[in-house]
């Protein structure tokens, strides 16, 4: 049912992310992705050190 995107699908999203965002905001959405996954997987890593800190005590 469900198959892997291909090469053509993926020129159609890109060809559609440039048109709703335009060239200019693109920069600016990566990197406000970027920063929110750091800040996830930072939280997540000190969520697991909390845990592990809690079993050794």
């Amino acid at each position: 049912m469900f198959r892997s995107i291909g090469p053509t699908e993926l020129v159609v999203i890109i060809v559609v992310f440039v048109l709703l965002f335009g060239g200019k905001k693109i920069p600016e959405l990566a990197k406000g992705l970027g920063e929110g996954i750091r800040n996830f997987k930072s939280s997540v890593k000190s969520e697991e050190d909390s845990k592990d800190d809690s079993k050794k005590s």
